[in-house]
This record gives structure tokens, C-alpha cells and sequence, in this order.
């Protein structure tokens, strides 16, 4: 076998001097304050058996999709799920995609135009990112949530060419902060100058509104929205993503965005559970509330410990204790592992040199106890 150039081992060394050397890691029994899994969706056997039980009596009995959706792939559940969602989500059309990364990179590389123009929060998903740098339209960041900052950029652009468009992009829950921007206010920031608004709501879907519809929903934003991006991965608790909008941008991502067009489609099975677990965030309130109610716990457990400085604002399921150095926050993660918690670092070069964190997810089945016991083990450690 042919080793590999010797460029790519020297960035892997590299990684490794730097202590920032990613690596698999196993499954393992730990008290779960790491995984997306905000409402227990993915664990949960009554969502196995009801998907599993609606393909057999739809007479779903096939294992992939068989190809593209527009060639072969596009089964009748797509359709229905797709229907659901919209109606759920109060837009007028979903487009379900194979993941949110496919989701973003398909938005962004065929929305924007070569003349447009994106300004996007600095602290936006890699995912975001690599789709604007596949745009042929010009990009710029503004500084996170700071909306005069941005008010300042678009003031600045020059817009000689008509038709030309502003894309604003943020995301409704950051996912290594865990905070959350005003979206009525960036809405209104977006209609006084005719831009376009695009909101990933990755790590809202599930945790807020009455039934998880997320945060732009939440505060009726819908109508004010160009498109929404949502993944199934986190609160849903299974795996693809959808864009939400009016369905002629449905239109458009369904003839141009290549990450949709050249890709095989979802399976029956997993199309099946997005549909079954969407049923469960209209009839599964309770663990909806549990997971408000903890967020809520740990916020005032973190305040009693003298733990609050540590963290980033936030009331989001994403809970983040700012520990500067590689070495050291994953010292501290260790610890915390060796205690029967699954607690992740945060390192560089994923958030910025002194930026190292911990990254606390929240859920509906964890206890008090374990909150409790979990900020009691990392207020020991720090202090």
C-alpha cells in the first residue's frame, strides 16, 4: 500500500504536537452530556417499532432508495413527509436532503448569484461556510449577534447592479455556544433593507415551542423568512435535513443545487422515521418540558456553584464552559469521564485558539441528580 505524501503527515503531526489530533471514539455507558439527542428520539423504541410497522403496512419492503430522486428514488413517503413538514413548520414547501451538510452546501452553492452578496455570522457552521465558498456570489462576515455591525456592513455595500441581492444568514442556536441571536430583531434589520433572511435551526428543532417547532416559529417569524434549514440529526433524533421556503425556491433547489440533484436518495426506513418522529414532537410534550425544565436547573446549578463565569450565555440545550488550552480542557473532560459523565472538549483549530471549551448537551432524560452531580465534579476541577 502507498504511504501517504509526505505534506498530509506533517499536518497530522502537526495536529498531534498541537494536542488537537482528532481521533473515533468509542461507544461507551457514561452519563450522556454530549450527544445531540436533546429528547431521547434516537434511543427510543417506541419511534423504531411504529416506523418499522408503517412500512409494512404501506408496503415499504425495500432496503435504499435505488437511486437519485429524479431518477428513481423519489418514493411516495418523500411526499408526504415533505407535506407534513411544511405544514408543521407553517412554510409552503420542504425539500428533504441526506443531511444538513448537504443541506447547506446545496442552499448556498446555487442560491446566491455571481452579483449578490452574503453577510453571515462569523460564528456560522462550517457547513455554511463551505457552501458560500462554493457560491460565485461575494461574501462577508459580521461580528457575532452584533446587528449594528452588521447594519454598518450593509450600508457599506455599493449595489450598482439591478437585481442584486443580500443574503443575511445566522443560525437560531449556535452550536459550539449554544447562544441565540434576536431574530425579530434581524428580521426587521432584514425587511428595512430588502434582504433575504436564511435561519439554520439545527439545535432548535425539538427545544423550542410548545412542540419543538424551533425558534423562528416559536417567535412567528415564518412569514418573514426567506428559508429555514433544518436537521433531523439532533432534536428528531434520526438523520437528513430539509430546507423550508416558498415552493418555488423548492422549485429551484430541486433543478440547481447540485448536493440534492447528484446524490442517491434517503431510504424508506429513513424517511419513514423522520415522518414518525415528527408525529412523536406533537404527542411527546412532556419530554419537551423536561428538557426546558433541566435547561433551566442547570442554569440556576451553574449560578449557586460560582460556575457562571465559565459559560456562554445561553438557554439553549448547548451549555459551554469557556477553559482556555487544548491540554487542559481535555484534562478536565477526562476527569469528568473517568467520573461516569460524557462530557466533550471543544479544541482548536474546531473554535479559536483560547476559545477551548466544554460543551454540555442537555436532554430530557437526564436527571437533577446527575446535573447536580456533573457541575459539583467540574467546580472541583477548575477551582
Amino acid at each position: 500500500m502507498k504511504q501517504l505524501p509526505k505534506s498530509l503527515s506533517q499536518k497530522l503531526e502537526q495536529r498531534k504536537q498541537n494536542n488537537a489530533l482528532r481521533k473515533l471514539p468509542l461507544g461507551n455507558n457514561l452519563i450522556d452530556f454530549a450527544s445531540n439527542d436533546y429528547l431521547g428520539f434516537a434511543r427510543s423504541e417506541e419511534i423504531f417499532n411504529q416506523t418499522h410497522n408503517y412500512l409494512l403496512e404501506n408496503n415499504l419492503k425495500i432496503n435504499g432508495a435505488t437511486g437519485s430522486r429524479l431518477i428513481s428514488g423519489n418514493h411516495n413517503l418523500y411526499q408526504i413527509t415533505e407535506d407534513f413538514i411544511a405544514n408543521f413548520h407553517q412554510f409552503e414547501a420542504a425539500l428533504i436532503f441526506n443531511s444538513g451538510y448537504d443541506a447547506n452546501v446545496g442552499f448556498f452553492s446555487s442560491v446566491p448569484q455571481r452579483n449578490d452578496i452574503i453577510l453571515y455570522d462569523e460564528l456560522c457552521h462550517a457547513s455554511i461556510r463551505d457552501g458560500i465558498q462554493m457560491s460565485n456570489a461575494k461574501s462577508y462576515k459580521f461580528q457575532h449577534n452584533d446587528f449594528e455591525d452588521l447594519e454598518k456592513k450593509i450600508k457599506n455595500l455599493e449595489l450598482n447592479i439591478n437585481n442584486q441581492e443580500i443574503y443575511i444568514v445566522t443560525e437560531s442556536v449556535f452550536s459550539m455556544d449554544g447562544d441565540t441571536p434576536n431574530l425579530e430583531e434581524l428580521s426587521n434589520l432584514c425587511e428595512k433593507y430588502n434582504c433575504h433572511l436564511v435561519v439554520d435551526e439545527a439545535h432548535a428543532l425539538g427545544v423550542f415551542g410548545d412542540f419543538g417547532q424551533g425558534l423562528v416559529q416559536s417567535q412567528e417569524l415564518q412569514k418573514k423568512v426567506f428559508a429555514t434549514i433544518i436537521t433531523f440529526g439532533k432534536g428528531l433524533g434520526c438523520h437528513g435535513a430539509a430546507i423550508l421556503g416558498s415552493q418555488e425556491l423548492k422549485n429551484y433547489l430541486v433543478n440547481f443545487a447540485r448536493s440534492f440533484i447528484y446524490t442517491t436518495g434517503l431510504s424508506p426506513h429513513s424517511v419513514g422515521t423522520i415522518y414518525v418522529a415528527y408525529q412523536h414532537l406533537k404527542s411527546e410534550k412532556e419530554a419537551i418540558q423536561n428538557l426546558k425544565r433541566n435547561i433551566q436547573f442547570f442554569n440556576q446549578e451553574k449560578l449557586q456553584l460560582g460556575l457562571k463565569p465559565l459559560f456562554v450565555y445561553s438557554k439553549s440545550a448547548i451549555q459551554c464552559a469557556i477553559i482556555p488550552g487544548n491540554e487542559k480542557v481535555k484534562s478536565i473532560a477526562t476527569q469528568l469521564q473517568q467520573n461516569g459523565f460524557s462530557v466533550k472538549a471543544i479544541l482548536s483549530p474546531t473554535v479559536p485558539e483560547g476559545q477551548e471549551r466544554l460543551r454540555f448537551c442537555l436532554h430530557s432524560y437526564n436527571s437533577e441528580k446527575e446535573i447536580s452531580k456533573v457541575l459539583q465534579l467540574l467546580s472541583t476541577f477548575v477551582f
